[in-house]
């Protein structure tokens, strides 16, 4: 089955402020002992989420008017720290589709890729206008331009961008390489048994 061409992602946003929030605040260690991702998403930003007795504490994703968003703004250098691949599966997981930020760390980005979620770049000033725009309406729809290399929220937009290696992937349907490997079994049959060291 072929992967999802994506050349567009909307919804609304959320933001959560900070520069060089890294992996393990993104998702805590202890959490990552699951055999599967699928439950990743429960424990997005845990920490600075959550009191030890498992409470809300005030954060942005706990606050009523940002459930559901599935783009999130933040700052520099995000998905710092350690490459585990559980952070980018956490916020996929938790219902994020796409990300704004100004910069990311590289293997971070790479992981986001596979699993299809779009990181753009933005200057520090467009973020403001667009997490401005999200803070005085929530529920206003922020739309990234994967083909354009835009960002849309309300009657405005700003120009962003999407490494040109990624932006090709995803808008080609190419973002996964798993996905692609598993699209070409029958070949990749054929040729393993035309090997001599893979003959039986």
């Amino acid at each position: 089955m072929a992967l999802e061409k994506i050349t567009e992602v909307s919804g609304r946003g959320v933001t959560v402020a900070g520069d060089e929030i890294d992996t393990d605040r993104i998702i805590p260690a202890r959490f990552m002992k699951c055999v599967t991702f699928d439950t990743m998403g429960d424990y997005l930003f845990y920490d600075v989420r959550k009191n030890e007795d498992g409470s809300d504490k005030k954060h942005p994703l706990n606050e009523e008017r940002y459930q559901g968003a599935s783009i999130l703004l933040t700052g520099a250098n995000f998905g710092c720290g350690s490459s585990r691949e559980h952070a980018p599966q956490a916020i996929y997981r938790y219902g994020f589709r796409g990300i704004i930020a100004e910069s990311y760390a590289e293997i971070f980005f790479g992981n986001c890729t596979t699993l299809g979620i779009p990181c753009f770049i933005a200057a520090k000033e467009d973020i403001a206008k667009i997490a401005a725009a999200v803070e005085a309406d929530p529920s206003i729809e922020i739309t990234l331009d994967v083909e354009n290399e835009k960002i849309g929220f309300g009657s405005e937009s700003v120009t962003a961008v999407i490494r040109e290696t990624a932006k090709k992937a995803l808008v080609a349907g190419k973002w996964d390489m798993i996905g692609e490997l598993k699209e070409a079994e029958t070949e990749v049959s054929s040729v393993a048994a035309k090997l001599p060291y893979m003959a039986k």
